[in-house]
């Protein structure tokens, strides 16, 4: 009795860990004033997030949306090359159509996140 021969490629082939690339949106200051609604900015981005000029093709390309109490997590796989500037930009367009572009500004924390953060005001101190 013959064993059939096995072809090289099938017992040698090694699965690539495929990687993901995770942005994070940390929104804790306005959530715990009250301000923000973390539910509805993820609904904001998850309609608007773009992927090869299309938006609602987030679950045909494996980008998932998570949110903690005050974060967003968007994960997204390395081959699509998703943008972390586009959510910066939706996230200011988010603030302009919620009107708190005026008290919050979008700031890098890190290589792979925003947070948000009151603008520092510090007028009248001055005395003359």
């Amino acid at each position: 009795m013959l064993i059939p021969p096995v072809p090289f490629r099938s017992v040698f082939q090694v699965k690539a860990k495929k990687s993901t690339v995770k942005f994070v949106i940390d929104c804790a200051q306005p959530v715990e004033d009250k301000v923000l609604d973390v539910g509805s900015f993820e609904k904001y981005l998850h309609d608007r997030i773009k992927i090869g000029g299309k938006t609602g093709t987030l679950a045909a390309n494996n980008v998932a949306i998570t949110r903690d109490r005050t974060k967003l997590t968007v994960a997204s796989p390395a081959e699509l090359k998703f943008s972390k500037r586009q959510l910066k930009y939706l996230s200011k367009r988010y603030l302009k159509k919620q009107q708190l572009r005026d008290y919050l500004r979008v700031v890098a924390a890190s290589k792979s996140s925003y947070e948000l953060r009151y603008f520092s005001i510090n007028a009248g101190d001055e005395e003359e």
